[in-house]
Formats: C-alpha cells, structure tokens, sequence
C-alpha cells in the first residue's frame, strides 16, 4: 500500500508504479463498480479546506475531505451544495459520508438534480495527477471560465479510472429559507407520474418530486416563507388529489432519506439498482418487472430516476431487458455479483471507442483503478 502525503510524493509513487493501482480516498464508495484490482494507493492525506470565499461561493478542499465536514462548513453560512449529493454509508454499509472526491468521480446527486444539476454541473477545477505520473491544473477559482477544455466535467463520472484527485473546487449556493413538502395519495404508479409531470410543468418551481409507493408522491418547495407558502397551496389545487404538507425537520428528513436512498439500507444482502429513464418510461419498467423479480422501487427525479432492490438472484438481463432506453446500474451486490455481472450499462461501439481513446490519454499504462467500469479494461 502507498499513502503518499504530498503532491510531489503522489507524482513518484504514480511515475514508478508497473502494476495496477486500486484509487481510494476514504473506502465509502469501495463498493460501487466492478471489483477493483492492483495495490492499493491511499489518498487519505489530501484533505481539509484549502480556500473557502463564501461572499464569492467558491469552495476548494482536499479531494479526501468528507462530505459531512462540508456540508457543517457550509451550514455556518447558511450556504450548500446546490446539487444536494447523497451520503450512500447506510447503503453501502460504509464507516463515513463519504469525500469530495468521491462525489466527483462518481458525479453524485440527489433529489435537487431535475433543478440544479449534479455534480459534474457545480464542479470548476481540480488538481490532480495524471496516469503518466503528470500533476495537472484545471479550472479555477470562478464560476465563469471558458478557457480550454471543461476537464472538470470530464472527470466527473470516471470512478477514478482517468486521475488521482488531490483537491476539488465547487460553487456553493445559498440554503433557502424554508421547505415544505405537499405529500398526495395516488393509485398507481402511472397517476403518480402524472402528479409528478403536473408539479414539474406548473409555474410554481419544485426543487424535487418523488414517489415511495405506500408513502405516496412527494413535491418539494423551497425559498422564503411568503413564496413557499403560496405555492404549496397553489400545486395542491393544481394537482386535486388528497394531500397534506409537510414542513421543516419533517420535510427536511423526507428528503434526505429519499437523497440516501435509506428505504433501501435495512438490509444488506439485496441487490440495488440506479436506474435512469426517460420520466414517463418509469411505470412501464415497473410494470415489465412484475412477476419476474421480487422486488421494492421508488421514483426519483419526477420519474428520471428508479432506485429498486431485490433479492439477489441473475438479474441484470431481465432489469436492462424492460428498458425501452436510459440505463441501469448494479448499484450495490456481493464481489461475486459485481465481478460476474456488467455493473454499467454497456456502452455503443462508437461510445466506447471513444471512453477508451480518453482513457488512453490520461492513463496510457492502465495503472488506475483497472476493470473498475468495464471488466478487462
């Protein structure tokens, strides 16, 4: 193992290394991709606050610097990441939230993405070393920055197969004063969605829109209490079903669990499932599922998003089999699983060449996180 302290160390362990290396900052996301290989290169020490400009909502911190110590940062300004990324521990039985890093490789986010984007949107540069052991810089201190190539966006999304990270720069933005929650009864998973398509075209601006059979569909809205308060009651009129609202730490929890995806966390020997779609393919996966898999769901992202879980049993055939289009990842599961099953959705041809082409560029030797999102490459 190698836990080098400084960039320079970082640089050396990287220009001399001949076998492959597994990137990890703090493990909570060990679990995410197809089973890494090679020796494992810690990249702990790359933390803390390296510039905070709350008046500017700037923020640089050492890649391996945890989500939870941002975000109680942030709150001492009353400030957040407008991309709301999710703490996964409960769900992937990790020791801690999780880093920035992490975040970006893995290009996180939660309920907030149908507004604010996700990560790969509020990221503006990193530093980090190369697979040839280069240290590169790219983005900066702004939010508008337009020269050269977006790297930044690049990265996010490549579970630590392009570069080491040594720190990350995001925007921050402003926490909004209060929340409430409109939580309606509906029938069916079809009558869910059309609440949900309801809330997201109606003028009155949702920052999230969910459904938890059982709990029922659920509408987020967030800024000053005046505003909040006259567009609840507004949606509820618009979408006349039975509803109630739901307000502060309630309405907070809700949606952090949602984030979590904690319906899923009580237990960790079922498989779950990401699975983006477009909104109104939603019901018809549920419905191509039924019979054949035991299983419990939910929608995210006003439908974009189904998080499902089942037993575990052959199954990634049959959930990518009811996609009309969009894609599936094997989001949790045993080593034997995640090594026997493609955990992404493979690729086009011409996607793929091209995902290769990059990775050749950054990583010419193969040395970083190996088969980690394509098995053998």
């Amino acid at each position: 193992m190698a836990k080098p302290k400084t960039i320079a160390e970082l640089t050396d362990v990287v220009a001399s290394a001949t076998t492959p290396l597994e990137l990890r900052g703090l493990g909570s996301k060990a679990k995410l991709g197809h089973v890494p290989t090679g020796e494992l290169l810690d990249l702990s020490n790359f933390k803390g606050v390296i510039k905070y400009e709350p008046e500017e909502l700037i923020l640089e911190v050492g890649s391996a610097t945890t989500l939870a110590d941002v975000e109680k940062l942030l709150a001492k300004n009353n400030q957040m990441l407008a991309f709301e990324p999710p703490d996964m521990s409960a769900l992937l039985g990790a020791k801690n939230s999780g880093t920035m890093g992490g975040v970006l490789a893995c290009n996180l986010s939660g309920p907030r993405r149908l507004k604010a984007g996700a990560a790969r949107d509020h990221v503006l540069g990193l530093s980090a070393v190369s697979g040839r052991g280069e240290i590169f810089k790219t983005g900066a201190h702004v939010v508008k920055n337009v020269t050269g190539y977006d790297l930044p966006k690049l990265m996010a999304g490549s579970y630590g197969t392009l570069a080491a990270f040594t720190s990350v720069i995001f925007k921050v933005m402003p926490k909004p004063e209060i929340q409430t929650t409109l939580k309606l009864q509906c029938a069916s998973d079809a009558s869910a969605l059309a609440l949900m398509t309801t809330a997201m075209q109606s003028p009155h601006e949702v920052s999230g829109a969910a459904y938890v059979p059982g709990q029922g569909v659920l509408i987020r809205v967030e800024g000053i209490k005046a505003s909040v308060d006259f567009r609840t009651k507004a949606l509820a009129k618009i979408l006349d079903a039975k509803s109630e609202i739901i307000t502060e730490k309630a309405s907070l929890k809700i949606w952090q669990d949602l984030r979590d995806a904690k319906n899923f966390a009580d237990s960790q020997t079922r498989h779950v499932w990401k699975i983006a779609v477009p909104p109104q393919d939603a019901p018809l996966v549920i419905a191509a599922l039924k019979g054949k898999l035991d299983f419990r769901y939910m929608f995210d992202w006003a439908g974009g998003l189904i998080w499902l879980d089942h037993a575990p049993q052959g199954s990634a055939d049959i959930i990518r089999g009811a996609l009309k289009s969009g894609h599936a990842m094997l989001f949790r599961a045993d080593d034997e699983t995640r090594n026997s099953q493609a955990v992404f959705s493979p690729q086009p041809a011409a996607l793929a060449a091209l995902t290769q082409r990059v990775k050749n560029a950054f990583d010419p030797k193969g040395l970083f996180n190996p088969g980690r999102m394509v098995k053998g490459h």
